[in-house]
């Protein structure tokens, strides 16, 4: 048996949004441990020009419904980025969750080689289904997570590696 995109992806992305969930967890209550304002925890950013930790889970969040909606040519839920706390964070990654839930994986079968265009303000990419998961989509993914991870240890959040990959499949 082959691996599918939706192999390579979606179970991914729920995997490490578990993950994401419970370095957010301690993130809040280091926060409340040393009397942090979350506010300050939320807003921090590794470089001035950099997204700030709620914009990290945000782009994490698209990144992950996006491969579906593109790959598989699915409808998007579309999520208003308003979230200002750790709830609310909580609150965006179960939501990303249940949508990726909901995907059939047939919908994602034999898409390698279909044309994905992903439209930014400075113009447009066009991937195949395989370049735009393997070449933009997973890295990006891991980039927005990573710096969330990032962020958190920076500020003295006591979490490690393990808790980035987690410990059971």
């Amino acid at each position: 048996m082959s691996l599918t995109l939706y192999d390579v992806t979606v179970p991914v992305f729920i995997r490490a949004f578990g993950n994401l969930t419970e370095i957010l967890k301690k993130g809040e209550a280091f926060a409340d441990e040393k009397g942090i304002a979350h506010k300050e925890l939320l807003e921090t950013r590794l470089v001035d020009d950099m997204y700030p930790l709620i914009s990290q889970i945000q782009r994490a969040s698209d990144t992950a419904k996006f491969v579906p909606v593109r790959v598989g040519q699915i409808e998007n839920i579309p999520m208003a980025d308003e979230e200002v706390t750790f709830a609310d964070l909580h609150a965006r990654i179960e939501k990303t969750v249940a949508f990726l839930n909901s995907v059939n994986s047939a919908t994602m079968v034999n898409r390698e080689d279909a044309e994905v265009i992903v439209k930014t303000r400075s113009g447009e990419t066009k991937f195949t289904g395989k370049s735009y998961v393997l070449g933009f989509a997973l890295p990006n993914f891991y980039f927005h997570v990573t710096t969330a991870y990032a962020i958190l240890r920076h500020k003295g959040v006591p979490i490690g590696k393990m808790d980035y990959i987690g410990r059971s499949q």
